[in-house]
């Protein structure tokens, strides 16, 4: 009988979740400004980047890879995937301060939904984003080194590490209930980002960055995500890749769970 009650309660959370996901979804695909800047800036950077640095490959030191463009589609699905993080924190404050999650938090669901909720529609914009850098890669002649086992294993990076950094956007949200606020991370979003092996190589870095980007956790997702396309897909860095998305979801976790007290706290 327990466990008949756990199983019941169990598809009950899971039916809540699917439909404040599908919610969250249809709201994100909706708002062009939250989708736009997620496609367009990190779009526009590719192409500079690409026109501009495409010598770089010749520098010695520099990965073996078949073209600059091919070397850079890791780092602009990075770019992404932390804007994603981003605009899905902005969207949960949108709804804090419409009053919806309040109503929400009223309703006899799990707390928990509603962050999973939203982050499914974070996730969503991480597999849009994969999907769209990978095609433009083909389409401009970049090949991915692994083949479709490759291109799979970057798409499941890019959306289980939006959905990772999507949980530290949605504890700001919570903690401080401001769309402004959060949207005013977005510069140190980039800083953050440049400070990874993201964009250029961290062999080739100077000092003090080089450092940072040896042990910024953005520099383990991003090598795990380059690998496979530059040139096959290696069990290390893959590994080195899935720890540091587990290590940025249990901190987002941490983080919902106090902002989340802190909001049913003082309403």
């Amino acid at each position: 009988m327990d466990a008949h009650l756990l199983g019941s309660a169990l598809r009950t959370n899971l039916r809540i979740v699917r439909a404040l996901g599908m919610r969250s979804i249809r709201q994100t695909f909706r708002r062009p400004q939250l989708i736009a800047p997620i496609i367009v800036f990190p779009t526009l950077l590719l192409a500079i980047q690409t026109g501009g640095a495409g010598s770089a490959v010749e520098l010695p030191g520099f990965p073996p890879v078949q073209s600059f463009l091919q070397f850079m589609l890791a780092g602009a699905m990075m770019n992404a995937l932390m804007l994603a993080g981003n605009s899905g924190g902005i969207a949960l404050a949108v709804d804090i301060e419409m009053g919806f999650t309040d109503r929400l938090f009223s309703a006899p669901i799990p707390r928990f939904a509603i962050v999973l909720g939203r982050l499914a529609g974070t996730a969503a914009l991480g597999l849009f984003a994969s999907l769209w850098f990978l095609t433009i890669g083909l389409v401009f002649g970049a090949t991915i080194e692994s083949g479709v086992a490759g291109a799979l294993m970057a798409i499941v990076l890019v959306t289980a590490s939006a959905m990772a950094v999507g949980g530290i956007g949605a504890a700001i949200a919570l903690r401080t209930g401001s769309a402004s606020v959060v949207q005013g991370l977005f510069p140190l979003v980039l800083v953050v980002l440049f400070l990874s092996s993201a964009f250029f190589p961290q062999e080739l870095m100077i000092e003090p960055a080089k450092t940072i980007a040896k042990y910024n956790p953005l520099s383990f997702i991003v090598e795990g995500i380059r690998e496979p396309i530059i040139s096959g897909i290696n069990a290390s860095d893959t590994l080195d890749a899935v720890l540091a998305i587990l290590g940025i979801v249990v901190l987002g976790l941490l983080l919902s769970d106090r902002a989340l007290r802190h909001r049913l706290k003082v309403g």
